[in-house]
């Protein structure tokens, strides 16, 4: 198939299909005298969908009569075929019958024509058949312009908050606050963040941070994890929030220990500590110009505070996901740790997933 050209109408593209040379030449002339210079002939409907194929035309003045393939079939291909079922044609005949303009106007004719012609008529007619097909190709441009910008947006959005979010804002202006019950949130923070920043250049910091939460997406994503956001150097994320997740705790543990062990294979080389807790949140969007889906409650708090008790590398758990993992983790109680506002509570250090 042809590539199409870019819409310009500063001299739209007529063909001209008929099989007698003198009426071919006769027609042209007329056009030309009436201010169209970019004409093209086909002396058969074979000939003409070649053409059609091959370059972008405006308009196709199409004889009724002709062999190899007639005026009737030659309409009928052109307007199945999806390439070219938007380019206008007029019918030209000598045939004054109405039934013939009638089948015409069914198989998508634009217009029809008898012969001879009238100089008068064919004007009108080709320059009512051209301003229609300028503006119908300028709606398909705004409306591609439109969906581009709506993909864009569709992007943003995804890029802001979780799909599930996402569609219900797009189905109805809003999300809806929740309470879930039982959400696991994982927070995973970079050991010695503050000294890299005053150790490197700025772009060498974003650079590595970039790295770093791509990476943490993609296995985010691999485990059903949804991330959250991120808090400066933190990565949250939570499992069985707005998507459900086979075994939440025990994932959650997966996908921290997968985040811990990719840390170590970056350029940066960084360590990262990873907290997991689980219990009920409230989730919701706030803001109005720039959207933000958060999560608040006392199990996200737990869950921070406990990734700050982890030792670099490792991924430390509440007594909530230890109790749900213990008969399928490798792991070891860290024992009683003061948590702000919890007082002392045990945490446990998971090492691998059997």
């Amino acid at each position: 198939m042809f590539q199409k050209e870019p819409v310009t109408y500063t001299e739209p593209a007529l063909l001209v299909v008929d099989d007698n040379e003198d009426n071919r030449y006769t027609l042209t002339r007329r056009l030309r005298r009436q201010g169209w210079s970019n004409l093209s002939e086909a002396e058969n409907g074979e000939r003409a969908l070649e053409m059609l194929k091959q370059r972008r035309f405006d308009l196709v003045l199409l004889d009724v009569m002709m062999p190899v393939m007639n005026g009737y079939e030659t309409l009928e291909r052109i307007k199945v075929d999806p390439e070219l079922r938007e380019i206008p044609v007029i019918m030209i005949s000598a045939v004054d019958d109405m039934d013939s303009v009638v089948k015409c106007i069914e198989l998508g004719a634009e217009d029809y024509l008898p012969k001879p012609f009238n100089a008068v008529l064919l004007k009108a007619r080709v320059s009512a058949c051209l301003d229609k097909k300028r503006m119908r190709d300028q709606e398909m441009i705004y409306r591609a312009e439109l969906e581009q910008e709506r993909n864009r947006a569709d992007g943003l959005l995804h890029a802001i908050l979780p799909r599930a979010a996402v569609d219900e804002l797009k189905a109805t202006n809003s999300v809806t606050p929740r309470r879930f019950d039982d959400v696991a949130v994982l927070f995973c923070d970079i050991v010695g963040f503050t000294a890299f920043c005053n150790r490197h250049p700025p772009e060498s910091v974003i650079g590595h941070l970039q790295d770093w939460v791509t990476v943490s997406e993609e296995i985010v994503h691999g485990h059903g994890l949804e991330k959250i956001k991120t808090i400066g150097d933190a990565f949250m994320a939570t499992a069985d929030l707005l998507q459900p997740v086979e075994d939440a705790a025990l994932t959650s543990v997966r996908c921290g220990l997968e985040m811990a062990a990719a840390a170590r294979n970056l350029e940066a080389g960084w360590e990262v500590r990873v907290g997991i807790h689980c219990g009920p949140v409230v989730a919701g969007v706030i803001g109005n110009r720039q959207f933000l889906f958060d999560l608040w409650g006392d199990t996200v708090n737990i869950a921070a505070r406990v990734s700050g008790k982890a030792e670099p590398g490792s991924v430390v758990v509440s007594p909530e996901i230890w109790r749900e993992i213990e008969a399928l983790c490798e792991g070891r109680s860290i024992g009683m740790t003061d948590l702000k506002g919890k007082g002392s509570v045990e945490l446990f250090e998971c090492s691998d997933i059997s």
